[in-house]
């Protein structure tokens, strides 16, 4: 079983629900008349529909509101590094065939990485496999 299983991985969301979440994290907190006013900038939707979204995806545990007045302000459950990991794992899962290599092999060929990325991604690699060691030592 991988590390990732252990992760609790917050129930996927539409196109139209990522766009909302994106809206809630850079706001920290927002109404429907917010998301909406946002959302219009690129295309038109309806009040009713952002506050649909909204409901459900409060439902699937992604959001959580207070009460103003007669205002719900929105805020995030879930933080966006969990998001992007949970996205992670699946276009590993699925695109890759399970194979994280094939990932960074992809990301190699053709966005390519500068060379403090690829120092950042090596930073990033040599800290998790200290972890692990450590975590093996403190176990036996």
């Amino acid at each position: 079983m991988s590390e990732s299983d252990h992760k609790s991985s917050p129930v996927p969301l539409s196109k139209g629900q990522r766009e909302i979440m994106e809206i809630v994290w850079d706001k920290s907190e927002v109404s429907v008349f917010e998301i909406r006013q946002i959302l219009s900038e690129v295309r038109d939707v309806a009040r009713n529909t952002v506050r649909t979204m909204v409901e459900r995806m409060e439902d699937k545990g992604w959001l959580t509101h207070r009460v103003i007045g007669r205002t719900y302000f929105y805020s995030a459950l879930v933080p966006r590094e969990v998001s992007l990991g949970a996205r992670v794992v699946e276009m590993v899962d699925k695109a890759c065939g399970g194979h994280p290599e094939r990932l960074m092999t992809a990301l190699m060929d053709y966005r390519g990485l500068t060379k403090e990325e690829v120092q950042r991604i090596r930073e990033i690699l040599d800290q998790s496999q200290d972890k692990k060691t450590t975590k093996r030592r403190t176990q036996t």
